[in-house]
Order: C-alpha cells, then structure tokens, then sequence
C-alpha cells in the first residue's frame, strides 16, 4: 500500500491513470509480498461520483481517467499464506472544500471511535454499530451498509456469523474474531468516502462487573490527514491517530526501499 500511495503521488499528471490503472497497480505491489497467493477480491476503485457507487465495479470500458481533482476511494485486499487482507483508503488529489473535510472527518472519527470500544463479554455487533455512525447521526447522515463484517483467514473476506451492522444478529463478539472497521459516507453523483481497517478482538480485563474485550488493529498503513478538518477531533482522537501513525512508521520502516522512508515518515506525520 505504501508503495502504491508513492507511485500515485508522483505518477498522477505525469502519466495516464484510470480506475482501471489504479486497480491493475494495486495488484500489482500486492503481488510482489512475500506469501502472496492472490487478491482477496476484485478492487474497488472509485473517482468522484463512481466513489459513491458502493461496490462499483470497474472495468477497462467504464473506468474514468483520474486528475488531481477531489477524492479516489480504493478498497482492495490479497490472501498471502499467513493471512487475508481487507483495507480501503480515500485519498484527496487536491485542496478539498470545507464540506468535504467535514465529510471525510466524520467518517474517520467513526472508525476511531470503534477502534477504542471496550465492551463487556456476550456483546452483539448491532450494540457497537452506533459507536462508527454517532457522529454522523449527529450532523443528519448515514451509510446504507454494515460497519464491519468477518474475514476469513485463507476463505472469505466477507464471513460470518458474526457482524457490526444495524441489523440484529444474535452472534456475539468474541475473543479471537477478525474483523473490519469500515464507516463511510457517500454523495450521490459527488464522491464516497470510506476508511477501513481490519481489526482483531481481544481480551482486555476482569473486573466485579464482567469480563471485558477489546480490538486491536491489524491493517498498518497512513490515514490522509490532508483531508481532515482537526478543529472536529478531540483531543482522544487526535492522540489515536498519531499513535497509529507512530506504529504504521515504526513497523514499516524496517520493510521498505529507501525512497519510500521520507514519503512515509511525511505521510505518517504527527498532526
């Protein structure tokens, strides 16, 4: 994903990119992993108004060339042996507008929030599904789909039983689960928007009241704080993710060429 965030920022202008190109190129850095067994699904790549189309497919014919105009959505994975992968990115290719910083920040703060929730034992999805959607609510938007959905290890990256979804599913959350974190929003014929990680739940502690969990993160790569409006994160938030961004920068560094460590320690900065 590093890798492909480079070439983008210095290909874009320069060459001739379509959504196509974008979904061609993610495969083609995934590919080059150790482990590397094949997509996980067909990406989803999505310029302006086709972001806003969920599960848009692009194909050579209907593919739109991109510009450094807006936001480009990008949803991919791979199976490698040692496990399966799921994240999405939105990116901006230009000065973004104050709505669509609102926009984008309000997504991330949804995705945070999850992140961060400590529940007790026998929690259902449908119980933490308003955490990544509250602030949404809150400014009278919403996003037709479920929050989080299982991934298998090596199967399906969309797998049950369990779920965060509005909908009632009688599946609790449990120690162990892999799953993803994924709030949006979208603009019909404007843009989409949606940040995902993969997470894994754990156990966090015991006390008079219950045994309690929690998730860790799995997915390691930036968040574009270009598009954020920090004025709308609180300070809890702002500490996640420049801890995140810490542990992306701390943990890739190591696994990178030399011309990718400035382009990440920039784009993994403390905001």
């Amino acid at each position: 994903m590093v890798e492909f965030l480079f070439w983008l920022e210095n290909n874009l202008g320069e060459i001739r990119i379509t959504e196509y190109t974008i979904a061609e190129k993610l495969t083609e850095f995934r590919a080059k992993q150790p482990d590397y067994k094949g997509i996980s699904f067909f990406p989803i790549v999505g310029y302006k108004e086709h972001g806003a189309i969920v599960h848009f497919h692009v194909s050579e014919e209907n593919a739109l060339p991109i510009e450094k105009d807006g936001f480009l959505l990008f949803d991919s994975g791979g199976q490698y042996s040692d496990g399966t992968t799921d994240i999405t990115r939105t990116v901006a290719l230009s000065e973004l507008s104050a709505r669509q910083k609102i926009d984008f920040t309000l997504v991330l703060k949804g995705m945070i929030s999850l992140t961060m929730a400590k529940f007790p034992v026998n929690t259902r999805g449908y119980h933490l599904d308003i955490l990544a959607r509250k602030d949404l609510w809150q400014h009278g938007m919403n996003y037709g789909h479920g929050t989080g959905h299982g991934v298998g290890y090596f199967l399906n990256v969309h797998e049950g039983p369990m779920a965060i979804r509005q909908e009632f599913n009688d599946r609790a959350i449990e120690a162990g689960m892999v799953l993803s974190n994924e709030p949006a929003f979208y603009r019909l014929g404007e843009y989409g928007l949606r940040t995902e990680n993969m997470m894994v739940c754990l156990k966090d502690e015991s006390t008079e009241f219950g045994d309690f969990l929690r998730f860790d993160t799995l997915t390691l790569c930036p968040i574009d704080t270009n598009a954020i409006d920090k004025s709308m994160l609180n300070s809890e938030e702002i500490n996640w993710l420049n801890s995140y961004h810490q542990r992306v920068f701390e943990e890739l560094e190591p696994l990178i060429d030399e011309e990718l460590k400035g382009f990440l320690k920039e784009q993994t900065r403390a905001i």
